[in-house]
């Protein structure tokens, strides 16, 4: 299993948010390019990274502080929010992004996600982001009647190379993640399953290592940057 370390952006700074919550932000580092290569040199062997602002806009708006991180950190990274169409998902690619994650569009314009699997093979993951089971979008901010498992299920066939499942009502919450709900998913799908939300301990990520389905890695933010988990210790529990 991967370990994700997570730098959420909103305004140019690496925050976290509490269940989503664009007013309930915490700042961790006013230099995300920084923080990143902290996690780097902790031997960290991806990055995932959110652009909080862009989620809500639809658009990048944290491009600056990922560019940096990109331009700094020699280990591959992932980017979600606000990448909503080709020439943005081509231009992240081009700037050394290894994997676009694609969420609100996975709802609202699904054949998008087939046409960039086609177009950048092994580069598209799809975030599917929910609460209590139904998906949410546009930065968390609106909720759908739309099945978890049944809206990963509709992309099998289209060559996703992630799907990173976040339970939002766990999210910055250090209150564990939903394990029971994750291992369901990956048990549904052949598509690689990422958990994220709520890993807030070393157990949490042996309770996911060994929650009966193979999952592709977990994502932590909060407890990375308050030192509830050490990462070096995490790498260790996951390669174990």
């Amino acid at each position: 299993m991967i370990l994700y370390p997570a730098i959420d952006l909103k305004d140019g700074n690496a925050v976290r948010l509490y269940k989503g919550e664009m007013d309930q932000a915490t700042v961790f580092n006013e230099n995300p390019a920084a923080q990143a290569l902290e996690f780097v040199n902790a031997g960290c062997e991806w990055l995932h990274l959110v652009d909080l602002n862009g989620a809500f806009a639809g658009e990048p708006v944290n491009a600056a502080p990922v560019e940096e991180i990109l331009k700094q950190c020699k280990v591959p990274a992932q980017l979600g929010g606000g990448i909503r169409d080709m020439a943005t998902i081509e231009r992240w690619l081009d700037k050394g992004l290894t994997r676009v994650i694609l969420g609100t569009v996975a709802v609202e314009n699904p054949d998008l996600v087939r046409e960039a699997c086609k177009a950048f093979p092994g580069h598209v993951a799809v975030g599917i982001d929910a609460r209590n089971g139904k998906v949410a979008t546009k930065g968390w901010a609106e909720e759908t009647n739309v099945n978890v498992i049944d809206l990963a299920r509709s992309f099998e066939d289209a060559g996703v190379s992630a799907i990173i499942y976040t339970d939002i009502n766990r999210d910055g919450a250090m209150q564990g993640p939903n394990v029971e709900a994750t291992a369901e998913l990956a048990n549904a799908m052949s598509i690689p399953v990422i958990a994220s939300g709520g890993v807030s301990s070393l157990d949490d990520l042996r309770n996911l290592k060994n929650c009966g389905a193979a999952l592709n890695g977990a994502i932590s933010g909060r407890a990375l940057y308050d030192g509830a988990i050490d990462l070096g210790e995490a790498l260790k529990v996951l390669k174990g």
